[in-house]
């Protein structure tokens, strides 16, 4: 059994639960190595105190499943089967009078929790997403050798945006440019939907690229990431198109020194709440306080939004192994909007920062 199988076992035994069933994509991927998303059928793992646990997915994956390194059995429902009636037999034949399961709460939506309130009618219900958290939380060093390598990715797809910057381009147009070089080297999927933001879209967080020409004079806000092994990657980096405005230099410079400092004070044992403190107090104490709308970071791994967000009420210590980002922004319609971001992982002694890419301030001819 592997460590994660092992500590969920742990943790069941612990506090006295039966049985947990997982069903969000990125957990069971976590606990069992198999990567798929099943759309509206079910996928789910089920782990025991004492038993064997077992893989339930869709019948046109199980040889997919089989191979994807888990080892214990695989259940495929087929299309005119009920997966709860095969999820409640596979269940009791190996708990007696089961009593306590633990779910994902936030994750199971009301038509399946009829379904295993149907079938389960006598057990009570654990959240299973406490645990689970604290176990993504902290990454070994596999984990982190893949998360350095979607980060490299992430650096060469903003080389190539950098790349394709020319007056009359559009924001689509770039985006286009960037996932076509990724897919030839063989990315098939990104970590979210890639923003290429010019002028002042780049002043929304989280704009929506489209037809806008790139012309000069803008600012062009990039933020990216891959997939890559199931894990993801996120960057954001923002340039200068031709020229830069006295405003728009001092912007981007006070974000550049709100987020290297922030990384610069990542370490074992601090909070982070301090983190996002540090970022904020630069940022306001030159005079753009308010236009940082958003948490200066967010954990990353298998999921490009994970625990922890790190916000200046978040009280957690870090820890080495944890991976988050760190991307403090200003937003002032109609002047600029600027954001900079690196993915970062905690050391014993500080921090190695995965994203790579070129920071200093960079006008495009």
């Amino acid at each position: 059994m592997n460590q994660r199988l092992q500590s969920l076992t742990e943790w069941l035994k612990a506090q006295n639960i039966d049985a947990a069933f997982i069903t969000s994509s990125e957990n069971v991927f976590y606990l069992s190595g198999f990567n798929s998303d099943p759309h509206e059928r079910l996928l789910g793992v089920a782990v025991f105190q004492d038993k064997e646990p077992f893989l339930i997915c869709p019948a046109l994956d199980v040889n997919d499943a089989k191979h994807s390194g888990w080892e214990y059995e695989v259940i495929g429902c087929s299309d005119t089967e009920n997966a709860w009636d095969i999820v409640a037999k596979n269940i009791n034949s190996r708990v007696n009078k089961i009593q306590r399961i633990a779910l994902e709460k936030e994750h199971i939506n009301l038509q399946r929790y009829e379904e295993i309130l149907k079938r389960f009618s006598n057990a009570s219900f654990v959240a299973a997403e406490e645990k689970l958290r604290e176990l993504r939380l902290v990454k070994d060093e596999k984990e982190k050798s893949i998360l350095k390598k979607a980060a490299e990715y992430a650096d060469f797809a903003v080389q190539v945006g950098i790349n394709e910057i020319a007056e009359g381009k559009t924001e689509l147009d770039i985006i286009a440019a960037i996932e076509y070089e990724l897919k030839k080297k063989g990315i098939s999927q990104m970590s979210f939907d890639t923003m290429v933001l010019t002028g002042n879209n780049a002043a929304s967080p989280h704009g929506n690229p489209g037809l806008t020409k790139i012309k000069k004079g803008d600012l062009v806000l990039f933020d990216l990431g891959v997939v890559y092994e199931g894990y993801c990657s996120d960057i954001t980096r923002t340039v200068a198109y031709d020229h830069i405005n006295d405003e728009q230099n001092k912007i981007y410079h006070t974000v550049l020194k709100a987020e290297e400092e922030a990384v610069k004070a990542v370490k074992a044992g601090i909070k982070a709440k301090e983190l996002d403190q540090l970022a904020r107090d630069i940022i306001t104490d030159a005079g753009y306080g308010e236009y940082f709308t958003h948490r200066l970071g967010h954990g990353l791994g298998i999921g490009v939004h994970e625990y922890p967000s790190v916000t200046n009420t978040n009280e957690l210590v870090l820890k080495e192994g944890m991976v988050f980002t760190i991307e403090p922004g200003i937003y002032v319609p109609g002047v600029a909007g600027v954001r900079i971001e690196d993915d970062v992982f905690v050391t014993k002694n500080g921090v190695d920062v995965l994203t790579s890419f070129d920071k200093t301030l960079q006008i495009i001819k």
